[in-house]
């Protein structure tokens, strides 16, 4: 998917003529802190919320004062990976879009771009989240993979983070199964640190309630 794809169809632009006011209006309405300055199909830059009251003045035109403002975009052919980078980059809570004439083409909110994340990455499917810790060297992903498939659960989604200053990765799995008791099982005959796990299935509970009550008989022996 490119960026063309995700513009949203109903925040609108400014015009110099607009007040401040009308702009924190808007900004309200949609639930964003920034909004584009647009003069015909040339975009002038990003004004956020912060910009408008530091004008102290948000009856008048924006046109009225001068701005420094930021002037970040993405090519309407540019991958949404590349639109998320930029956002977080800059704390954006809308990325505008021009075309290769460089006209503006409207903008990418971000709760579009959290949607779409959720999508593909399958978290708004059912079925459970199993978070592995393991050192760099250790890490294989058909070794992961084939542990959960032998348990007749199917891979959804995958993906790694890596603390600051850490030789330790994070591998978050998504699967389709909320029943994960016989993969946390296998992860750990074969030594993987199971960190956490989220599922709305019961028998995770059930499982480490009878691991605890195990223990505690053998502390009482």
């Amino acid at each position: 998917m490119v960026a063309k794809d995700l513009i949203s169809e109903v925040i609108p632009s400014l015009k110099t003529s607009d007040t401040g006011q009308t702009a924190l209006n808007w900004m309200e309405i949609f639930r964003i802190s920034h909004l584009p300055i647009v003069n015909n199909q040339d975009f002038l830059g990003l004004i956020s919320d912060a910009d408008i009251y530091d004008m102290n003045q948000p009856e008048e035109p924006i046109g009225n004062h001068e701005l420094t403002l930021l002037k970040p975009y993405v090519d309407a052919e540019q991958h949404i990976f590349e639109v998320i980078g930029l956002a977080s980059r800059l704390k954006l809570t809308v990325v505008p879009v021009l075309d290769n004439n460089n006209h503006y083409k409207g903008v990418i909110t971000t709760t579009d771009l959290v949607r779409f994340l959720a999508g593909i990455s399958s978290m708004d499917q059912p079925g459970g989240i199993i978070v592995l810790e393991i050192t760099e060297r250790d890490y294989s992903l058909s070794q992961i993979a084939q542990i959960i498939e032998s348990n007749n659960v199917k891979v959804l989604s995958m993906y790694i983070t890596s603390p600051p200053d850490s030789m330790r990765l994070e591998v978050t799995v998504k699967v389709n199964s909320n029943d994960i008791v016989s993969v946390i099982r296998t992860f750990e005959r074969y030594n993987y640190e199971v960190k956490t796990w989220v599922t709305t299935d019961d028998s995770m509970d059930r499982f480490y309630s009878e691991r605890f009550d195990l223990l505690m008989k053998y502390l009482n022996m």
